[in-house]
């Protein structure tokens, strides 16, 4: 007689569970419109931490409010067994949406959550109004089915995603005294993919980010005396080309890395000299030891070209928006891989190695928990697959950031939900 397929009693539960979809369908539909048309900033989703504590209560979750200031935990026990932890992100971009959709954001806020700031436009840009509405979604399917399931389900909704310490500010606010022991946390990014198909990935997934703040320093004079001033334009200028050999020339090629100098600002006048410059720079890289020689090789390029320049000064580093890597557990994956493939079965793919950022990974080291993070497409399919023959992709694809994303509600919302069901099942299938 034939051994019984591990994976059996978890693709029947999940089958027995997702005919509720289309139940579930017709007020996340809603749901997801009102989440779109109302987006909020990091550090501002009172309004959408509202909404999604109501509705984990509404689904029997014991919830908790105001976690590092907009965070909620809703969680579900269920007996014996393990605890699962599911997450979602919920803050906006400050960018104005062209999307044309009839239910495309209109809305301004302050660019500070101390509402001091200038207004600004706002917009769900990164599909997180996607991920809040799939887990709560999944999250009620799973309560309304408590039968098929045994263990603890934890539904953390984050904010300030984007600014990379919304999972910090959690943190440091007793998350893990609030929801104690976890056997494994995922997470998943709707991406600019085939709206319908999921994707995997084991071992490094997104990249670590770091911006860099660099001011150096030169002496001040008049445009027509030169010879007067220690030219902090020229020194920055310098600087900038030696930062292009650090990952050809420090960094392994089979070590993927990026070194960006996004913005440079010296002087006031055409014919003055100022004093000082300031460069910005980003760093993404996948382990810790290219992180560190990255980091290292930049500050010794830059104190080296000041010297050579003869600055008056030494230069000031601030690092700032530091985001962790996302590197999936091997074994974590594997078994969310196997689930997906009885349920999506040519649907599933493997996801592209990102150089994106964010911070979900933050909760899980810090709870000692293995975690496992997947990508689900958000692209009409037709559409994607026309800009795949035609070679556009690249221009006629709207990535996460970008005023004109919008993923395409079904079937990305159905895939999402099911998604985060098949996987919570994985471990909590009976």
């Amino acid at each position: 007689m034939s051994s019984p397929d591990p994976d059996a009693g978890t693709i029947l539960d999940a089958s027995t569970i997702l005919e509720s979809l289309a139940g579930c369908r017709r007020w996340q539909e809603e749901f997801y419109r009102q989440l779109h048309q109302h987006p909020e900033l990091s550090h501002q989703e009172h309004q959408t931490a509202a909404l999604v504590a109501a509705r984990l209560r509404d689904s029997g979750f014991d919830v908790t409010e105001g976690i590092g200031g907009t965070g909620v935990v809703g969680q579900l026990h269920n007996g014996e067994g393990p605890r699962v932890l599911l997450r979602a992100d919920m803050d906006a971009l400050p960018v104005k949406e062209a999307t044309g959709l009839p239910y495309a954001s209109t809305v301004t806020a302050p660019s500070s959550d101390d509402g001091s700031a200038e207004q600004v436009p706002v917009m769900h840009a990164c599909g997180h109004d996607v991920h809040v509405t799939c887990l709560l979604g999944a999250a009620d399917l799973l309560a309304r089915h408590r039968d098929t399931w045994s263990g603890t389900l934890i539904a953390l909704f984050q904010p300030a995603e984007e600014l990379g310490d919304g999972a910090r500010g959690m943190i440091d606010d007793g998350l893990d005294d609030i929801v104690g022991s976890v056997d494994v946390a995922m997470a998943q990014h709707v991406l600019p993919g085939v709206a319908g198909t999921v994707g995997t990935r084991a071992g490094a997934v997104l990249s670590a980010a770091d911006s860099m703040r660099v001011t150096v320093h030169g002496r001040g004079a008049h445009g027509s005396m030169p010879q007067a001033a220690v030219d902090p334009v020229v020194l920055a200028a310098m600087i900038v080309i030696r930062l292009q050999g650090v990952i050809s020339r420090e960094v392994a090629p089979t070590t993927p890395a990026v070194l960006t100098v996004g913005s440079i600002h010296g002087g006031t006048k055409s014919n003055v000299i100022g004093d000082h410059a300031v460069l910005e720079l980003n760093v993404r890289t996948y382990d810790e030891q290219t992180r560190a020689t990255v980091l290292e090789a930049i500050r010794r390029i830059v104190v080296a070209e000041c010297q050579a320049s003869m600055s008056p000064s030494g230069p000031d580093f601030e690092l700032y928006d530091r985001f962790p890597p996302t590197v999936n557990d091997d074994d974590a994956t594997a078994r969310v891989h196997a689930a997906f493939a009885g349920h999506f079965g040519g649907d599933l793919g493997e996801l592209p190695l990102q150089s994106a950022s964010e911070d979900f990974s933050d909760v899980p080291t810090t709870l000692g928990a293995p975690y496992t993070y997947w990508g689900i497409g958000g692209t009409d399919p037709d559409t994607y697959r026309a800009a795949v023959a035609a070679g556009t992709v690249d221009t006629d694809i709207p990535v996460n950031h970008s005023p004109y994303f919008a993923p395409v509600m079904q079937p990305t919302l159905d895939t999402g939900t099911s998604a985060l069901v098949v996987a919570a099942l994985a471990w909590l299938g009976r």
